[in-house]
């Protein structure tokens, strides 16, 4: 986990090729996964890239952050452990108030 990197505030056309191309030369690239929506496969405006070691990991932050790739500045960090979910809220059923009432007008 510690060779992956968050790369943050692309350009909606950068492809995972493009980010490839540019994150190989500050070593070899392990992966990149473009992060895209669900729904539509966009790209959401980011992506992972994991580095073959972490040295390699520290030269793309101070090589990539601030930098600019399609008009945009990137934001490059150490990826953060993704957070576990919790179950909470009103699980998937939406907020119905008691009384069986709409909210709507009738």
């Amino acid at each position: 986990m510690e060779n992956k990197l968050y790369v943050g505030n692309l350009s909606y056309t950068t492809s995972e090729s493009d980010l490839q191309a540019l994150f190989s030369k500050a070593g070899s690239v392990k992966s990149v996964t473009l992060i895209k929506d669900r729904d539509t496969g966009r790209s959401k405006g980011f992506a992972f890239v994991e580095m073959e070691t972490q040295a390699e990991a520290q030269k793309a932050i101070s090589m990539f952050n601030g930098t600019e790739l399609g008009e945009r500045t990137l934001t490059v960090n150490m990826a953060r452990p993704r957070e576990e979910r919790s179950g909470g809220g009103f699980g998937g059923r939406g907020s119905q108030r008691p009384g069986g009432r709409s909210r709507g007008r009738d």
